[in-house]
């Protein structure tokens, strides 16, 4: 079991109760020596604004009330573990059969960032590597690295066209 084989699990707490759940889950993970076997847990938060009397103060806000995630690999020893966590009332999922996260929800909550390294730059000529365009040849136009998106002209039928893709949908030309 290795922490590539470990999935993102949410499970479901009392109320007012995930950073207690979240701190004695690390604590028994620690004495029992499955840091190999769980290892993540996280209490999604955010940066709130909140205007108060005329007073804007920043505070910190649970982005999912009530839910941890855990990042672990899932067997009747790991899953029994959290399950008997104080104020942890279950796994999400169906009958309480635990369902992991898929990739693209990990990246749209947040937990997990992907990073690229990219090689090109604008106004490089680059190959597309992967969509409706593969194998096409342009050049970058914009780099977006917030939304992890480039713009590539290419031309096709006697005209440019800019093509919106990911960054690693294309690689520099040799």
């Amino acid at each position: 079991m290795s922490e590539s084989e470990a999935r993102w699990y949410v499970v479901h707490t009392y109320s007012g109760y995930e950073n207690k759940v979240a701190s004695n889950l690390a604590t028994t993970v620690k004495n029992r020596g499955l840091q190999d076997l769980i290892c993540d847990i996280r209490v999604p938060t955010e940066i709130v604004t909140e205007i108060k009397d005329n007073q804007s103060k920043e505070v910190e806000r649970k982005v999912f009330p009530g839910y941890v995630l855990v990042k672990m690999v899932m067997n009747d020893d790991t899953w029994y573990v959290v399950r008997n966590i104080r104020g942890c009332t279950g796994f999400v999922g169906p009958s309480s059969k635990p369902v992991p996260l898929t990739e693209e929800e990990v990246l749209r909550i947040g937990v997990e960032t992907k990073t690229i390294e990219i090689n090109y730059q604008v106004g490089d000529s680059v190959r597309i590597t992967d969509s409706p365009f593969e194998d096409s040849v342009g050049v970058v136009d914009n780099i977006d690295l917030q939304n992890n998106t480039v713009r590539v002209i290419i031309h096709m039928f006697g005209r440019e066209t800019p093509v919106e893709l990911e960054l690693d949908q294309v690689e520099p030309l040799e």
